[in-house]
């Protein structure tokens, strides 16, 4: 269940071997690199779940999974998975698979052209799968009268904070925010990429600028008004830097936290010590002071699980 490494590393990569560089010019779609087909199910987490089927105002046949809450377990809310710009919705099912046993049933969603979802993903059209996932919420009849929460992760987030600034009525649904490691800007993140490797380092600047920027998350999260957020960062992350989870809590409007963490990208949850925080955050939103110093956490790894 470990999150894809097709991230905006490899993105760049890409850009830097130059295949059709000059054509793509700023196109967004430079954003997502998508995979095809089911390699799993929940099912091979012992999870029980169900295939969605949603539809873009546009038309286009999105797929996802609901993950409901066990049997015997009370309904605390519901959480909207938003995953990152790789793989499919089967290889981010470790940030969110325990998530109902905690009480929380889950809506994943894949993007168009993602997983099973038909389309090409491009901006603005997948703001409209986002809109699709909502509406689906709206009518799931298990949903009504439940916290609705947000767990964005990196692109994920990102696209969601932009999404939700444009829309405030959509944002008033939600009791709560989590985002983790978000990029602050695409094309800032496109260049630290280019700049880890000699043969790209010199084409940072101008291939970065091929990178679109307009929709990234720092020029809308100040319109986040409500509700609480609560932002995770790892400050080993090597593909989002850290000062993007650090420019973003800084200029998001309270109420808002910040909780500083250990592991790669979008590893946060395979450590339950982050778990419970976010736990203990949607447990009161508004008043929650249980962020975790990183002293108090164990060195990260393990050092007694080393081989």
């Amino acid at each position: 269940m470990k999150p894809t490494t097709r991230t905006f590393s490899d993105a760049c990569r890409h850009l830097a071997f130059g295949l059709g560089l000059l054509l793509l010019g700023g196109c967004s779609s430079l954003l997502f690199y998508p995979e095809p087909g089911q390699p799993f199910t929940p099912a091979q987490a012992h999870l029980q779940y169900q295939d969605v089927s949603l539809t873009a105002a546009d038309g286009t046949r999105l797929h996802g999974w609901w993950i409901p809450v066990p049997q015997g377990v009370e309904v605390k809310g519901t959480v909207l998975h938003l995953h990152g710009n790789g793989g499919n919705l089967a290889w981010h099912l470790g940030g969110s698979y325990w998530l109902p046993k905690e009480g929380y049933q889950v809506l994943m969603l894949d993007y168009r052209g993602y997983g099973l979802s038909l389309g090409k993903p491009t901006l603005p059209e997948v703001y409209g799968d986002i809109a699709a996932a909502l509406d689906w919420l709206r009518a799931a009849p298990q949903v009504q009268d439940k916290p609705l929460v947000l767990l964005g992760q990196s692109l994920g987030g990102a696209m969601a904070i932009h999404y939700l600034a444009q829309y405030p009525e959509q944002r008033r649904r939600f009791s709560a925010l989590v985002f983790d490691g978000v990029p602050a800007s695409y094309r800032t993140v496109g260049r630290y990429a280019l700049s880890t490797s000699w043969m790209t380092w010199p084409l940072q600047i101008p291939l970065s600028l091929l990178v679109p920027d307009g929709d990234s998350a720092i020029h809308s999260i100040e319109r986040l008004d409500s509700p609480p957020k609560l932002f995770f960062h790892s400050i080993d992350d090597n593909l989002v830097p850290l000062d993007n989870g650090l420019r973003l809590y800084r200029h998001a409007p309270p109420p808002r936290v910040l909780q500083l963490t250990r592991g790669d990208h979008v590893q946060t949850f395979a450590d339950p010590t982050w778990r419970q925080v976010m736990l203990r955050f949607l447990d009161d939103p508004t008043h929650f002071n249980g962020l975790r110093r990183l002293a108090e956490v164990p060195n990260y790894p393990d050092e007694k699980n080393k081989q």
